[in-house]
């Protein structure tokens, strides 16, 4: 497995000499999606993991369970007919037809076509459950996750609090985590929210836990903790618009309510960041946020 550290440091000559990584995928065997894999996550993670003093068929496990589309029978069957297809590529990159290779890009499309095939046990209808960014209310808004029309993603609709709809898309991290993602402004303005849920090794969950990132009412980013309790499997669209978000006091919660407001609208559920009047941009203003934030102000 030696040919693992010639064969990134050619795929790195390579790139940085502007070939794309679809000719060189082109060249080996292996998919843009997956060569892209290998290159950005699994060979780095390998060579950290011996760098630790792992042993080599260790290290390498330890670096396939990061992906979930490459196979290390096929890996390592294909080492030496990789090796010597890009070895033998001209590092002069062949004239752009259209559009621009990124492999970031190539990683996410794929990511979203896969996860349609592991989101059936997670589809349907949720109520979710969060604290407000302005008051001590609790958010309290429905989500749909459901495979998009033609199959090619995992679509999330969300009804805010506010009466306003987002439509967004989700990723999911094999079966141990789900990534959801919106933007909440008009193209072109982009103001991304996103949530990591956990995914339980548990068959049809009746909850889901996480943590979501978006902006508050002043711009500042916020992060807080969100609960996802199942309402419905339907995935029906009418039913799903019927459902809309709201905002409740403590003293308007039932029971089961206010075990999820315990959960998620405490002060430890809520990591903010405050804006510092006339700033010096000086180690003093890091300290000056965090009074403001503990004096609540």
């Amino acid at each position: 497995m030696d040919d693992l550290k010639e064969i990134y440091e050619r795929i790195k000559f390579l790139r940085g000499k502007g070939v794309k990584m679809k000719e060189i995928a082109a060249q080996t065997g292996f998919t843009p999606s997956v060569l892209s894999a290998l290159f950005t996550t699994v060979m780095p993670e390998y060579f950290k993991n011996k760098d630790k003093g792992m042993p080599e068929d260790e290290a390498l496990d330890g670096a396939l369970v990061w992906v979930n589309n490459v196979s290390k029978k096929k890996l390592l069957g294909q080492l030496d007919k990789m090796k010597a297809a890009i070895f033998a590529m001209d590092a002069a990159p062949t004239a752009a037809c259209g559009d621009t290779d990124n492999m970031h890009r190539d990683i996410i499309a794929h990511a979203m076509k896969g996860a349609v095939n592991g989101c059936t046990a997670f589809s349907g209808m949720y109520m979710s459950y969060s604290v407000s960014s302005s008051s001590s209310a609790m958010k309290i808004e429905p989500y749909l996750i459901t495979p998009s029309a033609d199959g090619g993603y995992i679509e999330v609709v969300h009804n805010n609090a506010y009466g306003s709809t987002h439509h967004g898309f989700a990723l999911m991290n094999g079966l141990s985590h789900m990534y959801i993602m919106f933007n909440e402004n008009r193209p072109p303005q982009l103001a991304l929210f996103s949530i990591c849920l956990k995914l339980p090794m548990y068959e049809r969950p009746p909850y889901l836990r996480g943590i979501y990132t978006c902006l508050d009412y002043n711009h500042n980013p916020i992060a807080r903790r969100i609960l996802f309790v199942k309402a419905s499997d339907g995935t029906s669209r009418e039913d799903f618009l019927s459902a809309k978000g709201c905002l409740k006091q403590y003293e308007e919660l039932d029971d089961r309510e206010r075990l999820y407001y315990k959960y998620t609208c405490g002060g430890e559920d809520v990591v903010r960041m405050r804006d510092v009047p006339a700033p010096r941009m000086t180690d003093d203003d890091l300290l000056a946020e965090k009074e403001l934030l503990a004096g609540g102000q």
